[in-house]
């Protein structure tokens, strides 16, 4: 299995992070920046904890991916019917 391209800024490669989608040309996992994005960190904070590996376009592009995965599988989320 090769590195998989996932958008302009995130790959997959079973030699980085198990696999686990990360921003190109680094070990920073996506998972990780989302989570940071989700408790409300501002993005030029993530930009700068960083220092510059991520940038606020690669930011956009995770949680534009993540808001399409979630809606192509929201049905996988729902705790109990309406």
């Amino acid at each position: 299995m090769t590195q998989k391209i996932v958008g302009r800024y995130i790959v997959t490669d079973p030699k980085i992070c198990h696999g686990k989608p990360t921003f190109r040309g680094t070990r920073i996992m996506v998972s990780q920046v989302l989570d940071q994005v989700a408790r409300g960190m501002a993005w030029e904070t993530i930009e700068e904890e960083w220092r510059g590996k991520v940038s606020r376009e690669a930011i956009a592009e995770a949680v534009q991916l993540a808001n399409r995965a979630f809606a192509d599988h929201v049905a996988d989320y729902i705790l109990e019917p309406a």
